[in-house]
């Protein structure tokens, strides 16, 4: 078993009080259940498909482009058309 020392700052160290005063659970095992909570995070923010991702950015309802991207080519030449008319 390993020992490592930590450095906490007066808020960490308040945290880590208020924890396991409220579990009654020693620092090194609050500390294990910290590791645990951080990779259970990981693992469920690497599971994320590209959607989730995008539909967090919310990029709101968008409205600037002049045709859907399956149509651009037609659209390119409609609207080069339309500028050489004027």
């Amino acid at each position: 078993m390993a020992t490592r020392t930590v450095r906490l700052d007066e808020e960490s160290e308040k945290l880590l009080s208020e924890i396991q005063a409220a579990t009654g659970l020693s620092v090194s095992a609050v500390l294990k259940q910290g590791l645990v909570s951080v990779r259970e995070a990981r693992r469920r923010d690497d599971s994320a498909v590209p959607f989730e991702l995008y539909r967090s950015l919310d990029l709101g309802p968008g409205g600037y482009a002049l045709a859907p991207a399956r149509e651009a080519k037609a659209a390119i030449r409609r609207i080069l058309s339309r500028n050489r008319a004027r």
